[in-house]
């Protein structure tokens, strides 16, 4: 039996040249690397751990059809686990929050493998339950993880290199790679032949059952890996910040990422990038214009982009884009 071949969401266009295909990821990394010069670097390492987040909850929600509001376990646990080895072991950043995404990996193999049992609503209200779970052990275990006054004092060790531990300009450069790699992790997963079989998963899950797939190992093997790619955007984060808030466990923080997921356009890895920056940006620039309904506008947007753009920004981009290329087309 072969791979249905339905394309993901975001797969190329058949009539895209091969030239037109290195544009978006050139654009993207120029983008990346000039970041920083436009904005403060550590809003702009927020906005590309945040693009990170977002992409690996789409792996879930936009090429396997699961809405998962427990990410937040996974990004708290590994930002709180980088946080400790940095702190204990000293070893640089980059081994830290390796052993933050294990560590998030781990935890969530017990966890989709009980959640995927369900679908749906269902499937969202058991991963928001065990994140709440872990947000409890978290408030309760203090002595490990600070309980409500979090865990301070995270160092950025880097192998000595004082710029990179020191300035925070330096610092985006150095961890860019790390969440680079993350994403391009994730464009591979989406377009294999297993990324094919999660969106025929998505589609038509009875008719991928039928086909002699075993749907629940492929959506556990789907949310581990999601997972992995939250827990290296968590531990970056926290590394950044050098202090790892309690909130980065609760469950406003995975709502806050399905709502940059949406908002970009779900199904495609670049919408996440789009949300993260547009919400990233739209948060700083408020809060240093002194106006305090953040979430108020916030919410506004939301709803207006839902309301004009039911495939979110990048979506309909997309959308519209491929429409005039079929138009020009013979």
């Amino acid at each position: 039996m072969t791979v249905i071949t339905e394309a993901p969401a975001d797969a190329p266009a058949p009539a895209r040249t091969p030239a037109l295909r290195w544009i978006l990821p050139a654009a993207g990394l120029t983008a990346a690397l000039a970041l920083p010069w436009l904005v403060y670097p550590p809003v702009a390492l927020d906005i590309v751990a945040l693009a990170l987040f977002a992409i690996a909850l789409d792996l879930l929600l936009g090429y396997t059809g699961l809405l998962s509001f427990g990410h937040a376990a996974f990004w708290g646990s590994s930002a709180y686990v980088t946080g400790l080895i940095a702190t204990h072991y000293g070893v640089p950043f980059p081994l830290a929050v390796l052993g933050g995404a294990v560590f998030a990996m781990i935890l969530a193999l017990p966890i989709g493998y009980v959640s995927v049992r369900r679908s749906g609503i269902y499937f969202a209200m058991v991963t928001l339950a065990f994140a709440q779970m872990v947000y409890f052990i978290g408030y309760q275990w203090s002595d490990l993880t600070g309980g409500e006054n979090g865990l301070q004092g995270v160092p950025r060790s880097f192998f000595g290199i004082e710029p990179v531990e020191t300035n925070s300009f330096y610092f985006y450069y150095a961890a860019l790679p790390i969440l680079l790699c993350g994403m391009a992790a994730a464009w591979r997963i989406v377009h294999s032949p297993f990324g094919r079989v999660l969106v025929s998963i998505r589609d038509n899950t009875p008719r991928a059952r039928a086909l002699g797939y075993d749907v629940d190992r492929y959506k556990t093997i789907a949310f581990v890996l999601s997972a992995g790619l939250t827990g290296l955007a968590g531990g970056v984060f926290a590394i950044s910040h050098g202090f790892v808030a309690l909130t980065e466990l609760h469950w406003t923080t995975s709502g806050d990422v399905v709502l940059m997921t949406v908002l970009g356009g779900i199904g495609t890895l670049w919408g996440g990038i789009v949300g993260a920056f547009l919400t990233v940006m739209l948060a700083d620039q408020l809060a240093s214009s002194g106006f305090h309904g953040i979430d108020l506008i916030t919410g506004s947007v939301f709803i207006l982009v839902v309301l004009l753009f039911r495939r979110g920004v990048w979506g309909t981009v997309r959308h519209q884009w491929q429409r005039r290329g079929s138009a020009r087309r013979p």
